[in-house]
């Protein structure tokens, strides 16, 4: 099937782009049965989806027109779930529009909504946004959604497990009923099937089978690394494969920020991308890539869904992802429209179960190996050399005397040592990456890197004693030979770390990890040990000062030219042989204790004589004594007192009336109270009362004893008060209230 069924300006611009043979939904779509109605399309990433739909809404928007009108309302709405996404649609359908002379404006996050706002006055065709930055200009009335014919959800996936289901529920509900609606998603889950039921009528669902083993396309490697020196090994994977274009996917934003400081530092063209940039870095950062002044970016998964970069042919996953559907998002990047393409893996040993179940989940079969080695890089590095361009064609006229004049003055090995210098100059160093290999040791590989690990509280290359560090790294086992010690000066105030001074060493040397020996790191200054039979050679080639400006010169003194300690036999902590008696019949044991005799028990007789039986004497309670007097003997018990038999007690003579005791003393008696019974009662004279007799009650009558008389109220309401002064009449009715008055 070919695209001739699309309108012509349509199969015009695929013509240019050489676009021979359509992808299966690509096909799907462009059916006789598909013309015209809801789609419901599920296809894998990278399948050819924006061309898809593109060509699938063309017939609705021209119709039988071989190109679009003036621009005034909008004809057709593209919702996209990221910023690159919607403006990387924009600039395919911008392409695949052209011949049809469509005006096609993207609205998205980021960017200035001001300047959005003019161009949709000015009139579009088609507009393509994201849904948060959608809403906003409908809601504002600068996006007038009256005389859409068609609605695409791109991902719609991604946009619901984003959070944008109310934004979307919002914008279809403002469209107009009989418009098409073509829905887009890699999966198919339930809430986009109710999302469609919603707002589609009679749609025609595709499912286009995704390939076997996943894309097809892409090459799956499980790179083993230890997690400490993951960061080298994506140096070795970049050198290795020497791609022009690379992405390397991080989980978070602090990942995204420390690996792009390490690679610049390196040498290597790198930009990020996350979500922490703001729209216009974001743009410039792919916009690098694809004008090819950055070969490396590193990026947060924001960048792991519809993101087309020419060129990419390398995806890294630097940390793995959380589910296998991210896993074939991220690789999707690479492998698209045919082309071949590589996802590595960076899988550390206790991360290995988590990959190899993404792998399952994902059913993708992946390559295990270790990083690539240094050798490996070099033997690439020749090979890559000898196919350079710069080494075919003939010279100009201008170059001609200057190669005369080198063919004079040098011979050809200086010639191609310089040339060799020169290529090696602008490529970044690589690093030496260890392997854990899990089927030699599935717990953990001998000594794994402890040399390299700070102990808990301990910078690196120093003890808990602020001494210098001597339990430098060796890798080879037994006792080494004579070694010379070399003075590097740059110390533990400068930063310096084991980790970056061992593949510093072997590269500017041009030795191997096995000759080096200890590494001291002191304040101002670091010692290393060098083996003997290299330590001529190793000055010669690092005694030049690279980039990394550090001076490498011999120490001096013959304390520092030592051969290593032979190591000391461990000493023998065995028990002597047991010698056997004569005439024993038992077998001879290496090892065998003496046997032990034991004496019978023998009951020692009791010192102090025959024991009495022990008898329990019965209680026996003694009469009573009763206390000593101080006058004489103690009173004899009467026994238990008798019960009271109804006798009154007296109460004893009253006490005399005191005069001197008053009603406030009477008061001040806690033992006296008024409230919860009667008043205290004292013996007073009849005649004593300082009041005389209490008269009866009588009723008041109404205001008597008060200025202006005892007239009842009357109920008339209050007449206000005269004038002021200043004329100022208060009306009748009830007093304003003025609040208190200041003290």
């Amino acid at each position: 099937m070919s695209f001739l069924t699309s309108s012509a300006p349509l199969a015009r611009a695929l013509a240019e782009r050489n676009y021979s043979d359509p992808t299966p939904v690509q096909s799907a779509v462009l059916e006789a049965a598909a013309a015209g109605r809801d789609l419901l399309v599920s296809s894998q990433t990278g399948s050819g989806k924006t061309v898809a739909y593109g060509l699938a809404i063309g017939s609705t928007l021209l119709g039988e027109a071989e190109a679009f009108g003036r621009a005034s309302k909008p004809l057709a709405l593209i919702i996209a779930p990221t910023r690159e996404l919607a403006l990387q649609v924009q600039r395919e359908l911008a392409w695949l529009y052209k011949h049809a002379n469509a005006r096609i404006i993207a609205c998205v996050g980021g960017m200035d909504p001001r300047r959005e706002a003019a161009l949709l006055d000015e009139g579009a065709h088609i507009v393509v946004g994201t849904p948060g930055r959608l809403r906003d200009h409908i809601e504002r009335h600068r996006l007038d959604v009256s005389a859409l014919k068609a609605v695409v959800l791109d991902e719609a996936d991604e946009m619901l497990d984003l959070g944008f289901r109310d934004d979307l529920e919002f914008i279809l509900k403002t469209t107009p009923a009989e418009r098409q609606s073509l829905l887009f998603s890699a999966t198919l889950p339930k809430a986009i099937i109710q999302l469609a039921k919603s707002y589609q009528n009679d749609a025609l669902r595709i499912e286009v089978a995704a390939t076997p083993g996943g894309h097809a396309d892409i090459e799956y490697r499980a790179i083993r690394c230890y997690p400490k020196e993951a960061e080298l090994a994506v140096v070795n994977l970049l050198r290795f494969h020497d791609s022009p274009c690379s992405l390397v996917f991080c989980n978070t934003r602090n990942a995204v920020r420390h690996l792009e400081a390490i690679l610049l530092e390196r040498g290597f063209s790198a930009v990020a991308l996350s979500g922490e940039l703001s729209q216009s870095e974001r743009n410039s950062a792919l916009q690098a890539l694809r004008d090819g002044r950055a070969r490396v970016c590193v990026a947060t998964d924001v960048a792991a869904r519809g993101i087309d970069l020419p060129g990419l042919t390398l995806v890294i996953h630097a940390e793995l992802p959380n589910d296998p559907e991210v896993m074939q998002h991220r690789s999707g990047r690479t492998g698209r429209a045919g082309k071949k393409g590589t996802s590595v893996l960076l899988v550390p040993p206790s991360r290995r179960r988590k990959a190899e179940m993404l792998l399952a989940e994902a059913k993708v079969e992946a390559v295990w190996a270790g990083p690539p080695t240094q050798d490996e890089i070099r033997e690439l590095d020749k090979e890559r050399l000898l196919s350079d361009p710069i080494l075919t064609g003939e010279p100009g006229e201008v170059d001609a005397a200057m190669v005369e004049a080198l063919i004079a003055g040098r011979t050809v090995n200086e010639i191609a040592a310089a040339l060799v210098r020169i290529y090696r100059a602008r490529l970044p160093a690589s690093e030496e990456a260890g392997d854990p290999n899990f089927a030699r040791d599935e717990r953990r590989p001998a000594r794994a890197r402890e040399d390299y690990a700070p102990r808990e509280g301990q910078r690196f290359g120093e003890n808990r004693d602020d001494s210098p560090r001597s339990d430098a790294p060796r890798h080879k086992s037994g006792p080494r030979g004579d070694t010379v010690w070399f003075r590097l000066n740059i110390g533990r105030k400068d930063g310096a770390d084991p980790r970056q001074l061992l593949p510093m060493i072997c590269r500017r040397g041009k030795i191997t990890r096995d000759e080096v020996g200890a590494i001291r790191i002191f304040d101002k200054e670091t010692k290393v040990e060098i083996d003997a039979d290299v330590a001529e050679r190793f000055y010669e080639l690092a005694k030049a000062v690279d980039r990394d400006k550090i001076v490498i010169e011999p120490v001096t003194g013959e304390e520092e030219r030592r051969p290593a300690k032979p190591f000391a036999e461990k000493a023998s902590h065995a028990p002597a042989p047991y010698s056997k008696p004569e005439g024993d019949a038992r077998p001879v044991r290496a090892y065998e204790k003496k046997p032990y005799e034991k004496k019978p028990y023998e009951k020692k007789p009791y010192e102090g004589g025959e024991k009495k039986p022990y008898a329990k004497k019965a209680y026996e309670p003694k009469p009573y004594e009763g206390k000593p007097s101080e006058g004489g003997e103690p009173k004899p018990y009467e026994g238990k007192k008798k019960a009271y038999e109804g006798k009154s007690k007296p109460f004893g003579a009253a006490k005399p009336y005191d005069p001197v005791r008053s009603e406030r003393d009477a008061l001040s008696d806690p033992n006296v109270s008024f409230r919860s019974g009667p008043k205290p009662r004292y013996d007073k004279p009849a005649g004593d009362k300082p009041y005389g007799e209490k008269k009866p009650y009588a009723p008041k009558p109404f205001g008597a004893g008060k200025s202006g008389g005892g007239k009842p109220f009357a109920g008339k309401p209050f007449a206000g008060k005269p004038a002021s002064r200043d004329g100022d009449a208060r009306p009748a009715g009830k007093a304003p209230y003025k609040g208190k008055k200041p003290r």
